[in-house]
Formats: structure tokens, sequence, C-alpha cells
């Protein structure tokens, strides 16, 4: 037998069983992970519970390294430093509970020793005894006098172990469903910290410098500026429908203050809504929008929309805007401009209209005189037995102008007055010339420029 002083000079009085047990089974997965071997077991036998890996199996060196190269230059691995084992075992020991490692190199066990050349001091020494079997495969560890609670406790850590399901897969880590009340935020599938009102759990992957300096000897209590950065980045490299749905949900709860975190962020809110917007019929709309425009409501249930409530800060930045796919995203707007492109008019023929419906409509170039002519982008005017309806204003419209067939559209009914017929003419001939819309400064301007033109050649006629 041969005494190994494993020289621990600080022991973690905050350790807890389950924190060593911890240890040990993350140096089982690392294992795993570095070997390519089979998946890591742990299970009971009679009143000791085993932590099996299949991998190159433990020996005396593994306790005596402060940095692992070889788990240094791992992106998957959960350790780094090799003191995780032996703040562990001394853990353990302090606990009272037994541990036998055994592998292809020998069979280790603990115990309390004289310090070499200091008969004073005693210190806590890994004993070593010849392998019982020179060809066992992998290591096993045997813990005696543990309680069952422990080791539960210790196996929630690990996301393999949490009945966590990941829904999605990025390269910086995995977004996870969470089972419990909190999220968990994992790193390299160890968990690191808990979260209240987070929407989903977290396993980080990709480490940058701020999670790097932040993860301490206990790995836990990580600050949440520390992984925030990557969180998000998570949630903006997603494109998983399940993902964006949760988080669409959660839009609709932003005005009342009960959103989870994540969707308070507005680069989150917006790329939530480009997957949205390429897998569903979605309208994105504000409640003030919703209230005042009850027709489009309508409108859009009947279509097959779902509706999805947004803030007016989110309208603005998708206002315009296109999904991961390169469609225009179902805001307010572009909802009425898809509503007005597919609408089918009823288009009447001059020789279908009545005598005096034709004795208006032949005013036409007449009211084209006074208005100045006829603008260049106006190619035909018609007239149609149905108009859509304004969806802002909830009614019908009477008169529109049509940038891409460049055609003015007027309702049939207004050829049973010459005034109504007349005025609406000029309104859409504005429209056509200018290209302003009705409520801009830019269209009031130009409509009191008409009037006045207008009235100037009446009173000149009147002379």
């Amino acid at each position: 037998m041969k005494k190994f002083d494993l020289n621990i000079e600080k022991i973690l009085e905050n350790w807890d069983t389950y924190h060593a047990i911890r240890e040990l089974i993350a140096n089982a997965i690392d294992e795993q992970i570095l070997s390519k071997t089979s998946e890591v077991k742990i299970l009971k036998e009679d009143n000791h519970w085993l932590i099996r890996d299949y991998g190159r199996g433990l020996s005396h060196t593994h306790l005596t390294q402060n940095e692992n190269p070889e788990k240094m230059r791992s992106t998957k691995v959960i350790g780094k430093f090799g003191i995780g084992l032996k703040d562990a075992l001394a853990t353990l020991d302090r606990n009272n509970i037994e541990v036998v490692i055994l592998s292809r190199y020998g069979e280790i066990t603990l115990a309390q020793r004289n310090k070499e050349g200091f008969d004073d001091i005693i210190t806590l020494h890994a004993l070593i005894n010849e392998a019982s079997d020179k060809n066992f495969v992998g290591t096993q560890i045997k813990i005696i006098g543990v309680d069952d609670r422990e080791i539960e406790k210790a196996k929630k850590l690990f996301l393999r172990f949490s009945n966590e399901p990941i829904i999605e897969s990025t390269q910086r880590g995995q977004i996870v469903r969470k089972t419990g009340r909190v999220s968990n935020i994992y790193i390299n599938g160890v968990k690191v910290a808990e979260e209240e009102n987070f929407l989903f759990s977290y396993n980080i992957t990709m480490l940058n410098a701020s999670i790097r300096k932040a993860l301490n000897r206990e790995r836990s209590n990580v600050g949440r500026s520390a992984y925030t950065d990557t969180v998000k980045k998570l949630l903006l490299s997603s494109t998983s429908p399940e993902v964006a749905e949760e988080l669409g949900a959660e839009l609709s709860n932003l005005e009342d203050g009960n959103a989870g975190d994540e969707i308070k962020w507005i680069d989150v809110q917006e790329h939530a809504v480009k997957i949205l917007n390429q897998h569903a019929k979605y309208l994105f709309i504000t409640s003030a929008d919703a209230v005042n425009s009850p027709d489009l409501m309508d409108e859009a249930k009947s279509s097959g929309h779902t509706v999805i409530y947004i803030t007016s800060h989110l309208k603005a930045k998708i206002e315009g805007s296109k999904d991961l796919s390169g469609n225009p995203i179902i805001g307010f707007s572009q909802f009425k401009q898809n509503y007005t492109d597919s609408f089918e008019f009823n288009f009447i023929e001059y020789n279908d209209l009545d005598d005096n419906e034709q004795n208006v409509y032949n005013l036409i170039p007449k009211i084209l005189i006074l208005f100045g002519g006829k603008p260049s982008k106006v190619k035909i005017i018609k007239i149609s037995s149905t108009m859509r309806k304004d969806l802002s204003s909830s009614k019908e419209t009477i008169g529109c102008w049509d940038p891409n067939s460049k055609s003015i559209v007027l309702a049939r009914r207004l050829l049973s007055s010459t005034s109504k017929f007349s005025g609406t003419l000029i309104h859409e001939l504005i429209h056509a010339k200018t290209g302003y819309d009705d409520v801009s400064r830019a269209f009031e301007n130009e409509l009191t420029d008409c009037i006045g033109r207008l009235s100037e050649m009446l009173l000149k006629i009147d002379d």
C-alpha cells in the first residue's frame, strides 16, 4: 500500500455532501466526453452508491493536477481543474462518508494520516493498493454511508439528469424547457444559477470571458450579468417555432408587467416576431389600433390570422421589415395593404350604366379641365359596384387611387349626384398627383390649393 498526501490546505466548509457528489459525477461525465465512451451510470447496490464511467481509468496522478491541459482545450467538458476531485474527497471525509475508487491502476481509499516529516500534523491521505483487476474498464467510485437524497440533489444539478427537455440547440448552447417554478442556468450541463422570472432554462456551451471570470471554485451562484448577453444571443440565434410561440404569447403581457424577463429585451421581441411570421398567419397589432379598427380585427380573425398584441415600441421596430424568410411582417399597415391588394372590384362598363349615370360620368372631361388636367400617372378612371372597406374607419370607401394599376376607382352610387361624383374624383386626383395620404398635412395643403384654383376659375366665369 502507498500513501498519497492530498495536500488540501483549505477545505470548502460551505460545501454539502451533494456538492462533493456533483464533482464526482462531473469528472465521470468529462471522462465519457473526452474518451467518447459509454454513458455514465449512477446506481445503488445494497447500502452504497456507484458512479461508473467507462473511460481510461483514474489513477493517483489525477490527484496532483491543478490544471488539466486536456480539459482546458476542450469546450465540452464541465471541469478544468484537478482540485475539484480533491475538494470532493475532503468534503465526503468531513461528513464521515466512505469512498472507494477502483480502476485498472489501483484501489484508492481515504484516511487521516501524519503528514510526512511532521508527526504533529494530521492530513487527509489517499491510500493506494494494487488493482485487483488489471483489465478493469473505466473508473468506479463507491460511496458508502451517503443519504439517497444527497445523490438525488447532486443529480438534479446536471441537465442530463434533470428531466428538462432540450427545445433547440444552437452554436452557443441549448434552450431548455423548464419543468419547475424556476429556470435553471447550466454551463456545459452543470447548474450554476437559478432564475425566478425566465421563460426557459438554458445550457451555455460557448463560454465568453465574462462567464469564465464568474465561474468560481464552487460552480454556484453565478451572477446574471455574466450570462445575460449569452442568453440573449442564444435566443437571437433561435429559429424554433416552439421557442417563438412562447415568446410571442408573452408579448401581450408586456403592458401589464407580467411578462418573462427575456421578452423584455426589444431585440428578442423583434426576433420572435420574425420567426412567428414565417411559420403561420399572425397579425401583430397594438391594443390601441385594435380598439380603433374593429373591422380590421374581424377581417383578421375571419381570414385565419392569430392576433398578437404588441407595444407601440415594437410596432415601430417591425413596421416595414421582413421575417427570416424575407416575407413582410404582418403588422397594422401591412395587413391593410394586403387586404387592399387582395380585394376584387366589380367593374361596370359604360354601356351598362343607365342614362342618368352616363350623364354624370360624361362630366369627367370637364372636371379634369377644372382640376388642371389629368395627372400623367392616371391611365384610366373606372366605376365599380363594390368597394373595399376602410379597415381603419370601418366605413366603405367611395373612391380610391390604385397606383399599381394606375387607375382611379369610384363607387357606382356616386353617379347619382354630380357634386359627390366630382368632389370624390377631385379628391382621388389629388392622391394620384401627390401620392399623399388623407391624414397628411401635405394632402390637406394640396386640397386647399385645388379648392382655391377652382374657386378662382368659377369667379372669373361669373365676371
